[in-house]
């Protein structure tokens, strides 16, 4: 239990600081309000998880997780257009997908999870322990417009899952420096 206080306390400081600090990064995901407020950002294309999940599609189908395991890709272009070639092609948002794959071009997604770059996490390590996708990530079959329903990228929601999972919790675990 000393280990929990001693991790809570270090990182009750670091935030204080860098709220302090002037050159202080622009404020992460986990620190504005609940995450049930947040309103859904703008996509460049409009996606449906709800309606493309309908199709019995798997999250790693458009989400790999490429070594070392750390991130669950967000989709490319190409990926996409496995499909939307003949799909509703005309379609102005496929289209429009449609000139990111011709040009070869990153879709500029906007992350909606942002995990801060002192935190080491894993999605493999945790995908291997069996937790399923939905339990971080909410009831995404269910969103026509993704959001961010859980507290999963705050500290606080890291203990409160670790504690219902009966899973480490020592600093060394996220924030090891790897």
């Amino acid at each position: 239990m000393t280990g929990f206080f001693l991790c809570f306390a270090i990182f009750a400081v670091a935030s204080v600081l860098s709220a302090l600090t002037p050159t202080a990064q622009a404020p992460s995901a986990k620190d504005a309000s609940p995450a049930s407020a947040k309103a859904p950002v703008d996509q460049p294309v409009p996606f449906s998880h709800k309606l493309h999940l309908t199709f019995d599609m798997k999250c790693q189908e458009c989400h790999p997780n490429p070594e070392p395991g750390d991130r669950m890709t967000l989709p490319a272009a190409d990926k996409c257009m496995e499909c939307h070639r003949t799909i509703v092609k005309n379609k102005p948002s496929i289209q429009k997908l449609a000139e990111f794959a011709k040009s070869k071009q990153t879709i500029p997604w906007v992350r909606v999870y942002v995990v801060s770059g002192w935190v080491f996490w894993n999605h493999r390590t945790h995908w291997e322990a069996g937790i399923k996708c939905e339990t971080c990530h909410g009831e995404v079959g269910k969103m026509e417009v993704r959001t961010e329903p859980t507290t999963v990228t705050t500290m606080a929601g890291c203990f409160d899952c670790h504690g219902k999972n009966d899973a480490s919790t020592g600093c060394q675990f996220c924030h090891s420096g790897r």
